[in-house]
Formats: C-alpha cells, sequence, structure tokens
C-alpha cells in the first residue's frame, strides 16, 4: 500500500467518524425537541379539555353580549342627553378679584440676590 492508499483509507475514516459524531449530536438534539412537543401536546390537549366545560356557556354569553351590543346606541343617547345638561360653565365659578394671602404679598430676596430691585 502506497502513502496515496494510506491518506485515502484516512480520509474516508475522519469523513465517516465525523459524520457519525455529528448524526450523534443531531439525533441528541432532536429527541430534546421530541420531547418538547410531547409535552407540548399534553398542554394543548389539556387545554381542549378545559375549553370544552366552557363551551356550553358561549351562547349564553353571546345571547348577552347580542343584547348589550344592541343597547348600546340607546345608552350613548341618554349618555349625550345627560352630558348637554350637565355642560360646566367656567365662568359661573370665578369670583370676582384675584384672591391674595392675609398677610399680604410675601417679600422675597431672591430678586435682590441677582441684582433686580422691585418696588
Amino acid at each position: 500500500m502506497n502513502a496515496m492508499q494510506l491518506w485515502t483509507v484516512i480520509d474516508i475514516a475522519g469523513l465517516i467518524a465525523g459524520l457519525a459524531i455529528y448524526l450523534f449530536v443531531v439525533g441528541g438534539q432532536l429527541k430534546k425537541t421530541a420531547t418538547n412537543l410531547e409535552e407540548a401536546a399534553e398542554i394543548v390537549w389539556q387545554i381542549k379539555k378545559d375549553a370544552e366545560a366552557i363551551e356550553s356557556g358561549l351562547t349564553s354569553i353571546n345571547t348577552t353580549g347580542n343584547v348589550v351590543a344592541g343597547a348600546l346606541p340607546l345608552l350613548y343617547g341618554m349618555g349625550e342627553g345627560i352630558v348637554v345638561g350637565a355642560t360646566f360653565k367656567h365662568e359661573e365659578h370665578v369670583s370676582e378679584g384675584v384672591n391674595t394671602p392675609a398677610m399680604g404679598t410675601r417679600r422675597s430676596r431672591l430678586m435682590e440676590g441677582v441684582g433686580v430691585n422691585i418696588d
């Protein structure tokens, strides 16, 4: 066996070993994915089982929702009527003059500190 044949056998063995390692790693990842999917499937079936108990009440819920939806235009009109009669008018609540403190205007020295004298 010459050197060329030896290196060919080594290359093929290395390729097969690399593929075996790759398939081992991918197989492990697929097993983890299969486990996660199985757990997710169990959760989905449990949700479906829980939803079946709710399904019978949906007809009642939808009927009530339709009644409420039908009453909304009437309620909206009544609300508009209430708002028109209860409009706030600012002018009615404004007093004459400006409120001043009982001790008079407070003197501040902040302006004097920057060189402004207001008398």
